[in-house]
């Protein structure tokens, strides 16, 4: 009895938040890495959260990245991937390979996941509803990188994300777009969905990643900072704090709220349900990062 009243008194602390969001737009960042767990209980739990936020009348819009995914397919080619600072150099063939592992690979995949667990999907290849130019980087001295294809996207196609709304599904995004000729883009899955979130007007972000948000001390996983202003946010990420994985999902986050999302999460997919405790009760489990 007692575990059933418990389960009541769980209920009854995330229904205000279900009034609240309900009818909201948000935005998750589904980390690709999940995708390679060989446990299905790990690959599933992610899943399921979206298909309760979707149950509960959240407008949920999944965006998904496959890095190691991608790898896996260059190394198989012969290519040997290539890195720098974080980011991966995209030649015009391999723009074409990470968009064909991403949109017809990982991108369905993920969608027949939230499927099998009770959701309605809808894959939508980022080609199709990013607009982008070519990135430009340079080095920590000021020097031009050349990444190759690698883009920043400039526009999205929100009628098509809102048309599978409309419809009562679940749209899930792959990180690629194609430039005014036409050329194919591989984009950081961070970024894309920090600007998904601004264009739908997304009342929530949240990355879901492996660590577990932002630690005052990268060496103690008790440091986590539960609730950061964007300031401090910034603050850590010129100190060094951040480290390298997290730039992107900082970057977008600080982004994100600047351009009137109300709010970004950094949460561990490692942790059972780690979105819905985030979300649907008092105190969450990650990082967040407010105005």
């Amino acid at each position: 009895m007692r575990e059933l009243i418990d389960k009541a008194g769980t209920l009854l602390e995330a229904l205000p938040y279900i009034q609240r969001f309900r009818g909201t737009h948000f935005v998750i960042k589904y980390g690709g890495s999940f995708m390679d767990s060989p446990d299905p209980e790990v690959r599933n739990g992610l899943a399921r959260d979206i298909v309760f936020l979707w149950a509960v009348g959240i407008h949920t819009i999944v965006l998904h990245g496959g890095g190691k995914a991608i790898s896996r397919a260059m190394e198989k080619e012969g290519r040997r991937p290539e890195f720098v600072h974080g980011l991966r150099v995209t030649d015009a063939d391999s723009a074409t390979l990470v968009d064909r592992v991403l949109s017809e690979e990982v991108n369905p995949e993920i969608v027949s996941r939230i499927v099998s667990l009770g959701g309605r999907a809808q894959g939508l290849p980022g080609r199709d509803i990013f607009g982008c130019r070519t990135r430009r980087f340079r080095d920590p001295g000021g020097n031009r990188l050349d990444l190759g294809f690698v883009g920043e996207i400039t526009d999205i196609d929100r009628d098509a994300v809102r048309e599978v709304i409309r419809d009562g599904g679940i749209p899930v995004v792959s990180p690629t777009a194609r430039d005014g000729s036409g050329q194919l883009h591989n984009c950081n899955a961070d970024a894309a969905a920090a600007e998904l979130a601004i264009a739908m007007k997304a009342r929530r972000l949240v990355f879901v990643s492996d660590v577990p948000g932002l630690l005052e001390d990268p060496a103690r996983p008790e440091s986590l900072i539960g609730v950061a202003p964007v300031d401090r946010v910034d603050r850590l990420k010129a100190s060094a704090a951040i480290g390298e994985g997290m730039i992107p999902k900082v970057e977008g986050a600080i982004r994100a709220i600047e351009s009137g999302v109300r709010k970004v999460s950094l949460v561990d997919g490692r942790v059972d349900h780690s979105v819905l405790l985030e979300i649907f009760t008092d105190r969450g489990v990650g990082t967040q990062i407010v105005p």
